[in-house]
This record gives structure tokens, sequence and C-alpha cells, in this order.
């Protein structure tokens, strides 16, 4: 007998996260020669659902699609934490309360954690949107994780960490050697493991390899709330001042103090977007005491205003639905 495997696809949703997830269930489906997997797309209305990239899959709405499934998986993109669809909500609410596996994919897992269903469940999501699950609720059980399969709860974090978590449910289901060989079709050699990381750190991003380099931005990244000043930086990266700002200008090419403030900036506009924070306490977030001196330096760096950032953002969520 098949699984059966819905995908409720929201407005804004991944191309890439869903057939990182549906793909592996179709080479299942191939390589075993018979059907293991069934899979049905959902939306709320049903047609032809959209997604970024521009290209997607036909649905049944959600009255059509029934409740007779074994997973569920929601997939999202945009803001999810201000992602409002009543009808979704009540099919949730049937499904779960039918002992239906719930899953999300990339911004899903929000969706489903507003909604109540991941009280106590541990579960993962997109690190986009991990510090405003936090800021919701402090009870939320929210893990930096590729994915997080908990009881009856399957959730990851979107993008390519959807073909880790559906290679996963396989081997559960059907063993290690023959998901091995699907994620092989997909010349996926390596099945990541749950607990690997979602991001590279910064260090791996800016491709350095100094010690004293990879201390000094380690610190700047946990301490964007409290910045640290350019001596207390130095001292704990075990290099006087005058040294390590010769690495910054050699290594990264520009001051230690000016890189600072840009990645604290960069996490004061992901938060714009990504969370209904009030711009006071994204300044705060971000280690600006002012917040005229905050939409400064805001301004200076991405040529708009904070409020315009939060402006525009909402405007795109509302052409995506």
């Amino acid at each position: 007998m098949s699984t059966r495997m819905a995908f409720i696809l929201t407005n804004g949703y991944s191309l890439m996260a869903t057939a990182s997830a549906v793909e592996p269930l179709r080479a299942t489906n191939h390589l075993a020669g018979k059907k293991l997997y069934e899979i049905t797309f959902v939306s709320t209305s049903g047609g032809f659902a959209r997604s970024t990239a521009g290209g997607g899959f036909d649905t049944l709405a959600l009255p059509e699609a029934g409740l007779d499934f074994d997973f569920v998986f929601v997939v999202a993109g945009g803001n999810p934490m201000t992602y409002e669809d009543l009808d979704l909500t009540k099919y949730l609410r049937k499904l779960n309360a039918r002992h239906v596996k719930l899953g999300g994919i990339s911004g899903g897992p929000a969706i489903l954690a507003r909604q109540g269903l991941m009280e106590n469940r541990r579960f993962a999501v997109h690190w986009q949107h991990i510090e405003a699950l936090e800021e919701l609720s402090s009870d939320l059980l929210v893990e930096r994780r590729l994915y997080v399969i908990d009881r009856d709860r399957y959730t990851c974090a979107g993008g390519v960490a959807a073909l880790d978590m559906m290679l996963a449910i396989v081997a559960s289901e059907h063993g290690t050697v023959f998901a091995q060989a699907v994620s092989d079709w997909f010349i996926h050699t390596h099945m990541r493991l749950a607990n690997e990381p979602q991001t590279a750190t910064l260090a791996q991003q800016l491709n350095i390899t100094h010690p004293a380099l990879i201390a000094a931005t380690e610190l700047m990244a946990s301490h964007l709330a409290d910045p640290l000043n350019e001596q207390q930086i130095a001292d704990l990266s075990g290099l006087s001042s005058r040294q390590l700002q010769r690495l910054f200008n050699e290594q990264i090419g520009e001051p230690i103090m000016h890189f600072y403030r840009r990645i604290r900036l960069e996490k004061a506009n992901e938060l714009l977007q990504q969370s209904t924070l009030p711009i006071t306490e994204v300044a705060i977030v971000a280690g600006f005491s002012s917040l005229s001196h905050f939409s400064r330096a805001f301004r200076e760096q991405f040529g708009v205003t904070p409020r315009r950032r939060r402006v525009e953002s909402r405007k795109s969520m509302t052409v995506l639905r």
C-alpha cells in the first residue's frame, strides 16, 4: 500500500524546496518499480499554484483533496509570520484531529507553529524565520538544524534540506541502503545528518583562515545587540588593535568597525523583512541605542529608510499572494 503524501503550496512558495521534497519520492517509486509514495498537490483554492520562480503545479482545493493522507506538508516562502488563511487553519486542525502526520518545509513550520500545531514538538525552519519565532513565543522548540523529525512532526529548513529529510523518511520506511540509492540518483552522495548547520559561518562566507580573523568575526556575530569596541575585539582575538586592523584591511577589504556595522545593519534588514518587531526593537537588536542614528546608518547602507524597507517588504508579500 502506498504512503499518501500531500504538499500544501502556499502563496510565495519555493519551487526548489518543493522539488527537493517531491523528486526523491518520484525516484523512490522509479527505483522500486512500484508506487511506494502517492503525491498530491493541494492549495487553498485549487488550480495552478505558481511558485516564486514562475513554474508551479496543478493543485486540488482543500475540500476536494480531503483528509485521507498519511503525511501533509505545508510549503511556504515569503514571510510566514504574516501569512493568514482561515481555510488552511481549519484544514490543518482537522488533519491534526485525525492524527495525520504534519510537516513543514522552509517557512511552512512557522505557519504550523503560529497555529499551535508545534507545541511540545521540536522543529526546524528556515534560518530567516528563527528569530521571529523566538520573539513569538519562548516556549517554541525551534532548532537551527537542517531538519527535525519529532514523533508526528516532520520539518525542514527548505531548499535542499527537503531532500535530506525525505531521504530520512525513505530510510526509516525502506532501509538506509535503498535511501542511499535514491540519494545517489541525484548525485547527492552524502546524506546529510539532521543536525548539520543551515548556513556557513561568517568566516566560511568570507573565506578567511587566519585564527585571529575567525575569532574576531565570531565575536562580532555573537555581539550584535551589545557591540564590542575595537580594542575589546582585538584583545579577545589575541592581537593588538593595529595588527587586527591590518588583517581586516588586507583580507576582508574594510576597516574593523565598518565591517561590524555592516553585519549589524544586514541583521536589521533581515528582521525588518522577516519579523513583525517594531522598528525601535529592530534597532536595539542590531546594537543601535538611538533610532535616529540607526535610521541614518541604515539609509547610508541600503539607500532606503528602515520604515520604507518594511513597507516595501509588505507590498512584495501582497503581490505574491
